[in-house]
């Protein structure tokens, strides 16, 4: 028998879903924090939040086989890239099923999260909300997600512009664009969505604007979802997976040259492709016409680096988002969250009681990278996971970081994992937790709470 732990989990999206639900199947006692009026997050559009950047033409671009959480499988009879609004019924349904929607705070924003350094109970949590409303808690999980925050060029493009300016964040359906001159900038999934939701409406064919390219895979290829035909090399090497993926992909829809755009920037595997079946459709009826990157601004015309000048009406800047985590400080923090290294992605190298879910930027889908993460924290939270004393996690996320500068360069390494590799990996570090248990490591204590109850075993089963 040991104490139970007091958690807090801030975020209702998919990652603070299933970590409040790993949290309760080890008997913690789980507060989560939700900003919105619902759960889903990111993926439900109707969030008082604000937040969401889902527009009504949105899908998946991973397939439900290799989207869904391995504890709840998506319906045997949804198509195999559902739409957001059925993500959100996915996602509500199962805060439902596991009692997680009991333990969500809806309407409650967090503005600071603090470490208790002295006093009785030194090394706990205080977690603020907007209303002035503290809470003490052993142990504080950040699930807030990281594609909220617009990120423009910084700096701007040179000039001034008359028309319309507007982040990808901020669409929701095509009207906006009817009769309108429009220009996409960005090569990511939201910029080729919304660059043929516009050309269906638009006054004149669509702009598409990007400096460095991306590979562009469908949704489908050989008659499979592609990312299941990729999974089948999930075995392989990376850079033998890389070659063996980029033939296929030639040879089922060329490359993106061939389509008028710019070649890739890096290889298949290293920067995140665009999963699209309409794009190049698309492009080669000339409704969407690509352009390299901008110049400068002039009034209603904008100049692109090839000299070409075009009349446009609106500009949608489909340029990524900031990884923003306000209510933490500097010292957690450090200059950049988006450069913080953690163990396994999950826990703070200073303090494991500060854990994190979601921030990494994965080559697959989201959702069974967070069931993996929050199966993690739940473990070393419910006693059964002993973590690397403090020297050997820096080594190991000093080791982390160089290997994925060498495959991803700068462009966010800390953040960057394999999909099928960290799956595969989890297992193994719950395993070797439990090993180092029964070396004699100490296991996560609880400092808060009086009442005990048994440590429910975790599995390490981790599907992807």
């Amino acid at each position: 028998m040991r104490k139970t732990a007091r958690v807090a989990v801030i975020g209702a999206g998919a990652a603070g879903l299933a970590t409040t639900k790993a949290l309760l199947d080890v008997g913690a006692d789980v507060v989560t924090y939700e900003k919105g009026d619902r759960p889903g997050g990111l993926w439900n559009q109707h969030n008082s939040s604000g937040l969401s950047a889902a527009y009504r033409s949105l899908h998946l671009n991973t397939s439900k086989g290799r989207t869904e959480f391995a504890d709840h499988p998506m319906p045997s009879d949804w198509v195999d890239y559902p739409s957001a609004d059925l993500m959100a019924v996915y996602l509500a349904d199962y805060a439902d099923t596991f009692g997680v929607s009991e333990r969500i705070r809806y309407g409650s924003t967090v503005t600071r999260v603090e470490r208790q350094e002295s006093g009785p109970r030194p090394g706990t949590w205080s977690v603020t909300c907007e209303d002035g409303a503290t809470e003490r808690y052993d142990a504080v999980v950040v699930a807030n997600g990281h594609n909220w925050d617009p990120r423009r060029p910084e700096p701007g493009y040179p000039g001034t512009f008359s028309g319309v300016q507007m982040h990808a964040h901020d669409y929701r359906d095509a009207e906006v664009f009817r009769d309108r001159r429009v220009l996409v900038v960005g090569m990511g999934n939201s910029a080729m969505d919304i660059a043929v939701d516009a050309s269906y409406v638009a006054a004149s064919p669509v702009l598409l604007s990007a400096r460095r390219g991306v590979h562009i895979v469908p949704k489908y290829l050989f008659g499979r979802p592609a990312d299941a035909t990729g999974g089948a090399l999930a075995g392989l090497p990376w850079r033998v997976r890389q070659r063996l993926a980029e033939a296929m992909l030639r040879m089922a829809v060329g490359r993106p040259e061939d389509y008028g755009l710019p070649a890739p920037a890096g290889g298949l595997f290293q920067n995140h492709p665009t999963i699209s079946d309409t794009i190049l459709h698309r492009l080669t009826h000339g409704e969407v016409v690509a352009r390299p990157g901008i110049e400068r601004l002039d009034g209603g015309h904008v100049v692109f680096a090839d000299g070409r000048t075009d009349q446009v009406d609106t500009i949608v800047w489909a340029t990524g988002y900031r990884v923003t985590i306000p209510f933490l400080s500097e010292r957690w923090l450090g200059p950049s969250a988006e450069k913080m290294q953690l163990h396994h992605r999950v826990f703070h190298l200073d303090d494991p009681s500060l854990a994190f879910v979601g921030l990494m930027q994965s080559t697959g889908a989201a959702l069974p990278v967070v069931e993996a993460q929050a199966k993690l924290v739940a473990a070393h939270i419910g006693g059964t996971y002993a973590l690397p004393v403090d020297a050997e996690r820096r080594r190991i996320a000093d080791r982390a970081l160089r290997e994925a500068q060498a495959r991803w360069g700068e462009k966010r390494p800390a953040m960057r994992i394999d999909f099928d590799a960290y799956l595969a990996s989890v297992p193994g570090e719950l395993r070797a937790g439990r090993r180092r248990l029964d070396a004699g490591s100490a296991p996560f204590e609880p400092r808060l709470t009086t009442r005990t109850t048994p440590a429910a075993p975790v599995t390490g089963e981790v599907s992807s």
